[in-house]
């Protein structure tokens, strides 16, 4: 006992306390949000305890706490390793998810084990990804090599993500790739080479791949605002506009009642309709502020891979809060994104923890800074 709490004193001395602050506002955020948008949701569809989303939503944050303390309270070497192990674990989770998972509007993008709740292996994926490029890409060999082990790690992951299909995340956990290959030192010219061809792909698949025909099919939509399929896309901006700068009210909102699994998907315009505009500007700040304190950390980082790990979580959540806060606003086509922090969903939330344990474990003040 007497070690644990000498442990925890030292977590407490050395961790960036305003970035921990943070992380608490925008999960608090999260859990309040999940409160006001989902009673109605729960008594009026499963007829049952109105809190019903609530302390679910309450679970998971209380164990995304937990998973988000563990990690940050490591010694760096021994996150590092389990970081690269759950990685393998992971993998395989998402291996088996197309025989085994769970289809859901014609994708199988779910697991759910015996020993496990239902869970989106690629959430629990991501922050580890994050991690092993990072490692390669800081190998002492030939920078050609490192890129080529990098494109050898990814390249199943994408092909197990169009299997299932989600589009959404193959692009998402490209684009970070791409990142990271960029901050490391790659040659510009074959960087964009590198971007043409992911962009090449990704327009095959959409257009001529009878999996992602639903993915073209919003798209034109999206391009098409006429075309009369844009449902969930037109309530969300009318929930927008509705709320207006200060917003309907708690529990005026009619989003949640049209469009389903608003609370995950369309948070930012379930939130936009009750408490207006102004509440999601503040929300977009706290999320610049969160980023742009962490990218401060970065520049007092000796470590080339720890650089390479705070900047690719950095831009994981970014990206996702970007491609959400893009498809409420009608700037981007209908993805399936939820938003780190805030959005409804235990796999999203866990995801979420595990990226926010790895940064406050690396942003911790070290013996060397001292």
């Amino acid at each position: 006992m007497h070690r644990f709490f000498e442990n925890f004193y030292d977590w407490w001395k050395n961790i960036d306390k305003f970035i921990l602050f943070l992380i608490s506002v925008l999960f608090f955020l999260g859990l309040f949000f999940s409160l006001v948008s989902t009673s109605l949701i729960a008594s009026d569809k499963l007829d049952t305890n109105s809190y019903y989303f609530f302390v679910k939503h309450l679970i998971f944050i209380g164990l995304g706490a937990l998973i988000l303390f563990f990690l940050s309270i490591l010694k760096e070497d021994i996150l590092i390793k389990i970081s690269l192990a759950f990685f393998f674990i992971t993998l395989v989770f998402l291996l088996i998810t197309p025989f085994v998972g769970i289809e859901v509007k014609g994708s199988k993008r779910w697991l759910d084990l015996w020993i496990l709740p239902r869970f989106q292996p690629i959430e629990l994926l991501k922050p580890y990804f994050i991690v092993f490029i990072s490692i390669l890409l800081c190998l002492n060999k030939n920078i050609f090599y490192k890129y080529l082990l990098s494109g050898i790690v990814l390249l199943p992951v994408i092909l197990l993500l169009i299997s299932q299909p989600d589009l959404g995340q193959t692009l998402l956990i490209t684009m970070v790739w791409l990142t990271l290959i960029f901050v490391s030192g790659i040659n510009i010219y074959l960087f964009f080479l590198f971007f043409i061809f992911t962009i090449s792909i990704s327009t095959y698949l959409i257009f001529f791949v009878s999996k992602f025909e639903y993915i073209k099919i919003r798209l034109l939509s999206f391009l098409n605002t006429s075309s009369g399929n844009n449902y969930q896309a037109d309530r969300a901006s009318d929930a927008i506009s509705g709320g207006g700068f200060f917003g309907r009210g708690i529990g005026e909102g009619t989003l949640n009642s049209k469009v389903p699994e608003a609370h995950t998907d369309y948070i930012i315009s379930v939130i936009s309709e009750e408490f207006g505009a102004i509440i999601v500007i503040l929300i977009m700040i706290l999320y610049l502020v969160f980023s742009y304190n962490v990218i401060k950390k970065i520049n007092n980082t000796i470590s080339e891979k720890n650089k390479l790990i705070l900047i690719g979580c950095v831009t994981l959540i970014l990206l996702q809060t970007f491609v959400h806060v893009g498809v409420n606003i009608r700037l981007l086509p209908t993805t399936g994104m939820t938003l780190p922090f805030l959005s409804y969903g235990g796999s999203s939330i866990i995801s979420t923890a595990l990226v926010s344990g790895i940064i406050l474990n690396l942003t911790k003040r070290r013996l060397s800074e001292v």
